[in-house]
């Protein structure tokens, strides 16, 4: 029998064809930025802070895994806003964190992105200025630049991973990082978190259920191969090899708090089931708290209670926290400390909650 095969005739645009397209108004513009790379080298991580961060991943591992008693507390600002101040916080939790350090484990909170159900300030890696502008190229490096200097104070940093393009310029400088209630069900954020060399929580889905940020932390622990861009910011075919240190961190739903007893054996047993180790962290804030950033105590008070009546599933929490109590709106006119997107318990309840906190794990 004979075969033929039919080719499509090729038709190729002429140059000045090309040229009217690029003329035609578009609905959207590029703006170059400064890839990973340039960012590191012109910002770059010297050898001791390097050295210091695998020490304090190493740490964070130790008490996801059990291998260390103490308590995980991620605590901090919502959002960074204002570079001030995130240091002014920072300096006071450096003094804090080796006087509750038998106990606790204080990993600060340096959030420069912010999901959005709709619109809103996304960010200091968006809008820098607060104006709209949109200088993300500034953003970036006061980024880059903030998070150095609260790591040269001797604290361990975190963040929520929510663009995994933005990744790259500041995976580095992390002990731990949080894969939000929107993107855990994402295969792009399982696919990057695969791929880092440092522990990251995935939280519950926002109805409460926990199928989505189990299914997560499954496949992140799993090597990929998948699509995304080298340091130098080039289309690249990336390959992982699975990250071990996933977790479940419980943060409320539609339904209410899921911090309680209960509601932690439950994951617990659903954790155990699937064959997953049972690492847990509370958010005491979002549906926990109901919202209400001064509730955020009563739930920490909770897990403790947990703790000590023998949960060792619970390896730690997370704390919204910035200098004062409450949240203000966007404005001309912002209060120094307050946060600009979720309401933050202050430094002062802060302070004594934690200090409260290892007391009473002291206590036993």
């Amino acid at each position: 029998m004979n075969s033929s095969v039919s080719v499509l005739p090729i038709t190729v645009q002429p140059l000045h064809a090309i040229a009217l397209e690029a003329s035609v108004p578009s609905s959207r513009s590029t703006q170059p930025l400064p890839t990973p790379a340039e960012l590191r080298q012109r910002l770059p991580l010297d050898i001791a802070i390097a050295q210091q961060i695998q020490a304090q991943r190493q740490a964070v591992r130790a008490v996801l895994d059990g291998e260390d008693p103490r308590l995980l507390v991620v605590v901090g600002p919502c959002s960074i806003h204002d570079a001030d101040s995130a240091l002014d916080y920072a300096q006071r939790l450096a003094v804090l964190a080796p006087q509750v350090s038998d106990q606790l484990l204080l990993v600060m909170r340096a959030y420069v992105e912010k999901p959005r159900t709709t619109v809103g300030w996304k960010g200091l890696v968006y809008d820098p200025h607060l104006d709209g502008s949109g200088d993300m190229a500034e953003g970036l490096a006061l980024s880059r630049r903030l998070m150095l200097e609260i790591a040269e104070l001797g604290l361990p940093l975190a963040t929520e991973l929510l663009q995994p393009l933005v990744a790259g310029y500041f995976d580095d400088l992390l002990s731990w990082a949080a894969i939000g209630a929107r993107t855990s069900e994402s295969q792009i954020h399982r696919e990057l978190v695969s791929g880092l060399d440092l522990p990251v929580g995935f939280k519950n889905g926002t109805d409460g259920s926990l199928g989505i940020a189990t299914d997560a932390m499954r496949s992140a622990a799993h090597p990929h191969q998948h699509f995304g861009i080298d340091g130098h910011g080039r289309p690249a075919l990336v390959q992982t090899a699975g990250n071990a240190d996933t977790h479940l961190v419980l943060r409320g739903g539609h339904q209410g708090p899921n911090h309680d007893a209960a509601s932690v054996q439950s994951a617990r047993a659903g954790l155990e089931k699937l064959g997953i180790a049972a690492r847990i962290l509370v958010d005491c804030s979002h549906a926990n708290s109901s919202k209400d950033p001064l509730r955020q105590p009563a739930v920490l008070e909770d897990v403790i209670s947990q703790r000590l009546s023998g949960q060792e599933a619970l390896r730690g929490v997370m704390l919204e926290s910035h200098l004062f109590d409450g949240a203000q709106a966007l404005s001309c006119d912002l209060r120094y400390g307050v946060s600009i997107t979720d309401g933050c318990l202050g430094w002062e309840g802060t302070e004594r909650i934690l200090r409260d906190a290892a007391e009473r794990l002291r206590q036993g």
